[in-house]
């Protein structure tokens, strides 16, 4: 029979893959604690990161419907769960990893989708929801611009056309 302290474990961490966007597997061999901490602080706001013990955090994820990360539950294992903008969180675990060459991510899931550690990169090269928001948001505010100044377009030019004819009217008439 499981132990009461394992069980309530497993329900929270099912709980936290629950309630995760995402789930970065990292390995965290070699950091220290301050450093754990550093990193703790670095992801607050969009991420949990918790150091798990792997045949929990397996059971955890299985109960939750979670599939991909058994493969990878081997070492010293911590899980970054994403609540937030999950591209900040890859950026947050790669600039710490430049930093801090013994974190290595190992891989993650993403709604539903297993990835790789090179995905986890490719991710975190991508530019925040809000930068990519403020470039579609520019974008369709230019099309705005330039369709105005089509619907426009016509309009000014009738008008110059008019007052091209009343000039030459009025030379004619003086000439006359």
């Amino acid at each position: 029979m499981a132990r009461p302290d394992k069980a309530a474990a497993v329900a929270e961490l099912t709980e936290k893959f629950r309630g995760s966007s995402a789930v970065v597997l990292t390995e965290y061999r070699g950091l220290s604690v301050s450093q754990l901490k550093e990193l703790r602080t670095a992801l607050r706001g969009n991420a949990t990161y918790a150091v798990v013990k792997n045949t929990l955090s397996a059971i955890a994820a299985r109960e939750a419907g979670v599939e991909g990360l058994d493969v990878q539950l081997k070492g010293p294992s911590a899980i970054a769960f994403v609540d937030g903008d999950a591209v900040a969180v890859a950026k947050g675990l790669r600039d710490f990893a430049k930093a801090h060459p013994q974190l290595v991510v190992k891989g993650g899931v993403m709604d539903g989708r297993p990835l790789t550690a090179d995905e986890i990169t490719k991710l975190a090269d991508l530019e925040s929801r809000e930068v990519l928001l403020a470039k579609a948001a520019g974008a369709m505010k230019a099309k705005l611009y330039q369709a105005a100044y089509l619907f426009t377009a016509s309009t000014a030019q009738a008008v110059r056309t008019i007052d091209a004819l009343r000039e030459k009217r009025a030379t004619e008439e003086s000439a006359a």
